[in-house]
């Protein structure tokens, strides 16, 4: 109990020492903040990483800014814009560099890239249910907010994913060529289907390439359901008629 004490009280001295050492700092980092205007989201990100740099310097920078006219509200809306945005660009980038290796089983590949879709589709939902209030909160802080929008980075993450479903219907076109006429070959098509579709969905339509692409699964999986039916007819008709 008396260590906590201590610490607690060499915690106490270094925060009010900051506060009487670094006041020019703060205060000069203060009009900054308040100043602060932006062309583009990229130029928030450069400047709360410097303004996290500055302030790292502090033993704990809440408790000794608390003690100024600290912009909290501005500065906290810039840190989330420019950690929001570095989400997305990274979920984008993500998705773009993803490479299928055809040395990894088949299934292990699908998960991973119906595991990324999930993260793509968390990602946008996340930024869609918070964008009215969170737009309206970065116009009156003077932060770019374009870039939340439709047609602002969640169109690249879109773009992305149909190249997603685009490497995924070509290991499974790959793995059908190798699984033919194993029981898994009926599953492995409708699954390929499944995850395309669900991507057409999220994307809001494919390019030509991957449509084509979609098309010819699509075509195997009609095909082999008809040869599916017609040996079942088959075997009917061989035990009710002898045929």
């Amino acid at each position: 109990m008396i260590g906590e004490i201590e610490n607690r009280s060499a915690h106490l001295l270094a925060i009010k020492t900051d506060v009487e050492t670094q006041g020019d700092l703060i205060r000069f980092l203060i009009k900054e903040v308040e100043h602060a205007a932006f062309a583009n989201v990229e130029d928030v990100v450069t400047f709360v990483k410097w303004l996290d740099d500055e302030l790292s310097f502090l033993v704990d920078e809440r408790a000794v800014l608390k003690h100024f006219e600290w912009p909290e509200h501005k500065a906290d809306a810039m840190r989330e814009a420019a950690f929001g945005y570095c989400d997305l660009k990274k979920l984008e980038s993500e998705a773009s560099s993803f490479r299928d290796d055809p040395r990894q089983p088949c299934s292990s590949s699908l998960k991973k890239m119906q595991s990324l879709l999930d993260k793509l589709e968390q990602g946008v939902y996340n930024l869609s249910r918070a964008r009215e209030a969170t737009t309206k909160r970065y116009k009156g802080f003077g932060i770019p907010w374009e870039w939340m929008l439709e047609s602002g980075y969640v169109n690249q993450i879109k773009v992305a994913t149909v190249k997603l479903a685009m490497k995924y219907m070509k290991r499974v076109s790959s793995e059908l060529e190798i699984i033919a006429g194993n029981p898994e070959e009926e599953e492995l098509m409708l699954q390929g289907v499944r995850f395309a579709f669900r991507v057409h969905q999220f994307a809001g339509g494919f390019d030509a390439e991957t449509m084509q692409a979609f098309q010819e699964l699509k075509n195997k999986a009609r095909l082999h359901l008809q040869l599916q039916n017609h040996y079942r007819q088959k075997l009917h008709c061989k035990s009710t008629s002898g045929c």
